[in-house]
């Protein structure tokens, strides 16, 4: 995977450089076309189906780190895990800078609460945004699980006073033991292990070093809907709130919220200082 500096108003835009010419995935909602297990992007073009899966820790860290254009080059249909969290991907941003470009941020300001629920053998499971003046998540999850119980499984953050680098991006992704033989025997997360999750048995976390957060669980998912909602194309000036949320539910929630023109509109501002807490101090776009 090779990341690259992109022009005003290009977006994030994910490139599969295996195929001759390249074919272009932009992130964007409307493209998902898979949220088993991850987020994945989905075109047809004239050379066939290309999808790009697991974009969503990367489009978190662009999200918390305020990129606003890049190019993302790969030659597989999947990101690299690394960790399994946001963290690798905020150490590079971080290690090359970032440019502004002279063209001012677009913002999405949701106007009014927009929300989706689904029910299934889990229970009720839902997520909604509400109009805020800067970007909050409150995320809960419930897995009876005697690990995850031990943690909180609450989660308030307002971006206006928390640093997503330094509290969100290191959480790692998390699986079952039971659940990584299987993927394993199908042929599926053949690198996932001890190295890039947190994986639990029945009653334990396995990784020796344990747990980077108490509340890594719910950290992790909150990560995961911060990239989600980053596939909308642009920063949120909303909050987010939701219970045992994830892909599929997060991408129905960006859906509805395009599909209803009147509860959202663009909005720029003139100038650092009129941007609202919680957001990404700058007022103009971001590149590498």
């Amino acid at each position: 995977m090779l990341l690259r500096p992109a022009p005003p108003d290009t977006g994030i835009v994910f490139r599969r450089i295996d195929a001759n010419p390249a074919v272009d995935l932009p992130a964007d909602a409307m493209k998902v076309g898979d949220t088993r297990l991850c987020s994945c992007l989905e075109v047809d073009s004239p050379q066939g189906k290309f999808r790009v899966g697991t974009i969503e820790h990367l489009m978190s860290a662009f999200s918390g780190m305020g990129v606003d254009n890049a190019y993302v080059d790969l030659d597989a249909a999947e990101l690299p895990i690394l960790d399994g969290s946001a963290s690798p991907f905020v150490f590079l941003i971080q290690s090359v800078g970032v440019e502004e470009q002279p063209v001012p941020r677009k913002f999405i300001r949701v106007k009014r609460s927009v929300s989706v629920r689904e029910c299934d053998d889990s229970g009720e499971k839902w997520a909604r945004l509400d109009p805020f003046d800067g970007f909050k998540l409150t995320f809960s999850i419930v897995f009876n699980h005697p690990a995850i119980d031990r943690t909180g499984q609450e989660l308030t953050i307002d971006f206006g006073e928390h640093s997503y680098a330094r509290e969100i991006a290191r959480a790692r992704t998390f699986g079952f033991m039971q659940e990584v033989e299987w993927l394993h025997e199908n042929g599926l997360a053949q690198g996932g292990g001890l190295e890039n999750a947190v994986v639990l048995d029945e009653f334990h976390v396995l990784n020796g070093d344990g747990l980077r957060y108490g509340d890594e669980f719910v950290k992790h998912k909150a990560l995961d809907a911060i990239g989600d909602l980053y596939l909308l194309g642009h920063p949120l000036l909303a909050a987010f709130s939701a219970h045992k949320s994830g892909h599929a539910l997060n991408n129905l929630l960006a859906r509805e919220l395009l599909a209803q023109p009147d509860a959202w509109e663009y909005a720029s501002f003139e100038d650092a200082a009129s941007i609202p807490g919680g957001v990404a101090r700058w007022q103009t776009q971001l590149a590498f």
